[in-house]
C-alpha cells in the first residue's frame, strides 16, 4: 500500500514540479489549492486542470479571505512592484509577501493530512530563487514540522511522525525546471504571474515572471506560458 501525502498545489511552476516529484516517490497524492482573494485568481483554474492530468486520489480547494485583512499586493489595492532587478527584489521583503500565508495554508495542509491518515506534506517553497520571504526558509519549516508533531493527535500517538517535504528548497529556478522537464511536466499548464491579464496572459514584469523567465533562460528552454510584454 502507498504512503500517503499531501501536496500543497497553488498551480505554479514550483508546486507542479513538486508535485511530479511526490509521485516519482511513491506518494499517493492528495493536493490541496486555496482561494485566499488572490488577484491572480487564475492561478486555481491551472491547479484544477494540473491535479486531474495527474489523476490526484483528491483534489480540495479551500476557501479563505485574506483580503479582509489586506496587507499585501497580492490581496489589498496595492500596485504590483515590476520591472525590478534580483538586487532590487532581494533588498527587503516584498509588498507582494501575503502575512503569514505559508503557516496558514500548512495548518490546513496538517489537518487534512490528520483526516486522510498522511504522514507526509510536501511544499515548493524555495530559499535561493526566492523574493525574501520569510515563511519560504528552511528555520521555517523545521519549525512548523516540530510545532505539527506536537500540535497533533497523529504527532503525538503516532508511532510515524509527520514529515514535511521541501524538495525545491536549495535549487535554483533553473534547477526546478530541468528537475521538472526529467519528470515529463508540461509547464505550460502553470501560472506563476502576480499580476495577470483578464485573459490570464502573464505580465512578465513582476517579480515572479522575471524570476521564472530567468530560470528558463538559464536552463537553455522557452518558457511556454503566454506573456503580455517582453522581458
Amino acid at each position: 500500500m502507498k504512503n500517503k501525502a499531501i501536496v500543497l498545489l497553488s498551480g505554479g511552476l514550483d508546486s507542479t514540479t513538486t508535485l511530479a516529484i511526490a509521485q516519482k516517490e511513491g506518494f499517493e497524492v492528495y493536493a490541496l489549492s486555496f482561494d485566499y482573494g488572490q488577484r491572480h485568481k487564475v492561478e486555481l483554474e491551472r491547479a484544477r486542470e494540473i491535479a486531474q492530468i495527474f489523476s490526484v486520489i483528491d483534489h480540495q480547494i479551500m476557501t479563505i479571505d485574506l483580503r479582509q485583512f489586506g496587507g499585501s499586493a497580492l490581496t489589498d489595492s496595492i500596485d504590483v512592484p515590476t520591472h525590478r532587478d534580483e538586487k532590487e527584489m532581494s533588498a527587503e521583503i516584498p509588498i507582494t509577501y501575503v502575512p503569514a500565508r505559508n503557516t496558514i495554508f500548512l495548518s490546513f495542509c496538517l489537518a487534512y493530512a490528520e483526516v486522510k491518515n498522511a504522514k507526509n506534506i510536501f511544499l515548493g517553497v524555495n530559499a535561493v530563487d526566492y523574493s525574501g520571504y520569510p515563511d519560504c526558509r528552511p528555520e521555517f519549516i523545521a519549525a512548523f514540522e516540530t510545532l505539527a508533531n506536537l500540535a497533533t493527535k497523529a504527532g503525538v500517538e503516532g508511532k510515524e511522525k509527520l514529515k514535511i517535504h521541501t524538495p525545491l528548497i536549495q535549487l535554483t529556478k533553473a534547477e526546478i525546471i530541468l528537475k521538472g522537464f526529467e519528470l515529463g511536466v508540461d509547464y505550460s499548464l502553470t501560472h506563476s504571474c502576480y499580476n495577470p491579464a483578464e485573459n490570464g496572459a502573464a505580465c512578465g514584469s513582476c517579480d515572479s515572471c522575471l524570476l521564472r523567465l530567468k530560470g528558463f533562460n538559464d536552463a537553455g528552454f522557452e518558457d511556454p506560458i503566454e506573456y503580455r510584454e517582453s522581458s
